[in-house]
């Protein structure tokens, strides 16, 4: 799969976590701290690959946040689809509960990230559970799509557009949808990282 490899906006970062920060940056020094097994916790809340955790986790520790960002990418773009369908699996369906094998981090950023859905009209929302069910049938797994800023009516339009494609073209489509998807949450996990640290150190 070819990738934009272009950053992603991270969620607002507190005062004093600058996005792009070096070796030095309280974000990424606090993650090369972690141990294997809270580095790999940590991942799997931004991808639901568990080959897509090992490899970004083995390349650490990371030189600062753009390398992480362009490490996920890489590993990302390098992985089989059976590897992507793994994380894929981790997704609500747009609309739906959020849950399935998503913890409860993971769950919570899937339910602000869906905020679209909020104030959805109903004949809109009925519209998406249905697609939603034609498409899973389809494929096999959730419409996927990076859901932040878009309206009910927006995340229905895309899905109605991609059942005309084929699952080769699709999957393709979806992968690129998780990959944006990673790069948000890599930026909501650098902030919570951030401000972590400065906790600590104001204690």
């Amino acid at each position: 799969m070819k990738t934009n490899q272009v950053p992603m906006p991270g969620a607002a970062e507190p005062a004093g976590c600058p996005s792009g920060s070096g070796a030095s940056g309280p974000a990424v020094a606090r993650l090369n701290h972690l141990d294997e097994g809270a580095l790999g916790a940590a991942l799997l809340r931004c991808c639901g690959s568990s080959q897509w955790v090992r490899q970004v986790s083995s390349r650490h520790p990371f030189s600062d946040e753009a390398s992480l960002r362009q490490i996920a990418d890489e590993v990302w773009a390098s992985l089989e689809s059976a590897d992507w369908l793994e994380a894929f699996v981790h997704h609500p369906r747009i609309g739906g509960k959020v849950g399935g094998e998503a913890g409860p981090d993971m769950r919570a950023w899937a339910s602000r990230e869906q905020a679209g859905m909020d104030h959805a009209p109903d004949d809109v929302a009925r519209r998406l559970a249905q697609a939603n069910d034609v498409y899973y049938d389809r494929s096999g797994y959730v419409f996927l799509i990076c859901a932040t800023g878009k309206s009910a009516e927006e995340m229905l339009t895309a899905l109605t557009r991609r059942m005309n494609n084929t699952p080769e073209v699709e999957l393709t489509i979806a992968a690129e949808q998780q990959r944006q998807i990673t790069q948000l949450r890599l930026g909501k996990l650098l902030a919570e990282q951030c401000a972590a640290a400065i906790t600590e150190i104001a204690e």
